[in-house]
């Protein structure tokens, strides 16, 4: 028997759009539409997925997504589509309700819990990124500017306001716990997990991504590369890494990072960089299994900021990885309390390159079989559950707005 309140979920993206928010989104407003009535307001163009008994009911927000690099145009159309959304909440939600949301983009969930809060229902945050801070680490933002000074004020306000905020990763309460409004009884880890299934993918020359490569170990980076990456770590290792044969980077993604990647690549011409087209996901499988090892390279200051989406699926395929960030970021932490690879210091490029060497000399066969053990931990079911919990908890439970 399902709920009297509702469940609304607010998101830029959602199905059919094809990122890795979509996805996660849409995984969770499906499994709590198991048990409640879910409405997803989407801002995603494109045919709507259908609704049903047990689906969410889709109601598309207009919304115009600029590029990443257009920055003024990007924020006016945030601007827009967060206002959009808190027009539309304010039509839909009704007292006792919950309304879901995430931060992208990073006007949306301040109009998520000033709706929620005029209409007397309750509201949760997942945290993918911290703002302003990603704006400060991105070198975007001065750290005592106006601007990073009132987004902290209306950050103070919001997780006040707020009933439960997720996390993704365990970095992220020491951050939030300095905000006055915020207190660890609102606090929820709940961190993504692996879309593909755990079990590792042998080597083979023979996967189409390695055909033409001579090297015998290949690295790879994948994905989106934003404002909290750096791109300039990656080339500087394959500079240095220039005359070892053995060893080629295989690149593949898109974002302002790999622009300036691109470009990099078009002035140097290292022999031992390339470049592929952005890997849809039917052959994302293949892609992951094609490298001995992944770099994910974050600028520093990255721990409680951002944590790597793409990361559980490195380790699902059975590949240890280098992770460039500080030793108490939450994907650092998973890899040095796992055996999974390397941490490397924000900047370093020598470091990465060392490590890169490391790990073309080690031998170290368990080590995929820790990341693929590892990566097991990190389940698609155990997240939905702990959604469906939390949601039940807040229809329910007593609350959860004030701190303790």
């Amino acid at each position: 028997m399902k709920s009297k309140g509702k469940i609304v979920v607010a998101s830029q993206h959602y199905p059919p759009d094809s990122s890795t928010t979509a996805a996660i989104m849409a995984e969770i407003a499906c499994r709590i539409a198991a048990d409640h009535e879910v409405v997803v307001l989407s801002g995603s163009p494109g045919t709507l997925p259908p609704s049903g008994p047990g689906k969410p009911r889709v109601v598309a927000v207009k919304n115009r997504m600029a590029g990443k690099a257009a920055l003024v145009r990007r924020g006016v159309s945030e601007l827009l589509f967060a206002s959009r959304t808190f027009l539309a909440l304010i039509r839909e939600l009704r007292r006792g309700d919950i309304v879901l949301t995430v931060t992208a983009p990073f006007m949306l969930p301040y109009a998520v819990a000033a709706a929620a809060r005029l209409k007397g229902a309750r509201s949760a945050l997942i945290m993918h990124d911290l703002f302003p801070d990603v704006l400060v680490m991105a070198g975007l933002l001065k750290p005592g500017s106006l601007v990073a000074r009132t987004m902290r004020f209306a950050n103070s306000l919001m997780f006040r306001a707020l009933n439960a905020v997720i996390t993704i990763g365990r970095d992220a309460e020491r951050p939030l716990l300095s905000y006055p409004g915020m207190g660890r009884n609102k606090i929820r880890f709940i961190p993504n997990w692996a879309t593909l299934a755990p079990g590792r993918r042998p080597l083979s020359q023979d996967n189409p991504f390695r055909k033409g490569l001579s090297a015998r170990f290949v690295v790879g980076l994948s994905g989106n590369l934003g404002f909290t990456h750096d791109p300039e770590i990656v080339f500087e290792a394959a500079r240095l890494l220039r005359n070892e044969p053995d060893i080629h980077f295989l690149l593949s993604g898109w974002g302002i990072g790999f622009a300036r990647l691109k470009q990099l690549q078009a002035n140097a011409n290292l022999p031992n960089v390339s470049f592929v087209a952005r890997v849809e996901d039917a052959e994302l499988e293949a892609f992951l299994a094609s490298a001995n090892l992944w770099i994910i390279p974050y600028r520093k200051d990255v721990a409680g900021v951002s944590v790597p989406s793409r990361f559980y699926n490195l380790l699902a395929v059975g590949r240890p990885v280098a992770l460039v960030s500080e030793p108490e970021a939450e994907a650092a932490l998973t890899v040095v309390e796992n055996g999974l690879g390397w941490v490397v210091t924000p900047g370093r490029a020598d470091q990465l390159a060392d490590a890169i060497r490391a790990a073309s000399r080690s031998d170290d066969g368990a080590m995929a079989e820790r990341a693929v053990k590892a990566a097991a931990r990190f389940d698609r079911a155990t997240a939905m559950n702990a959604y469906a919990a939390l949601v039940d908890e807040l229809l329910r439970g007593p609350d959860l707005s004030e701190p303790r």
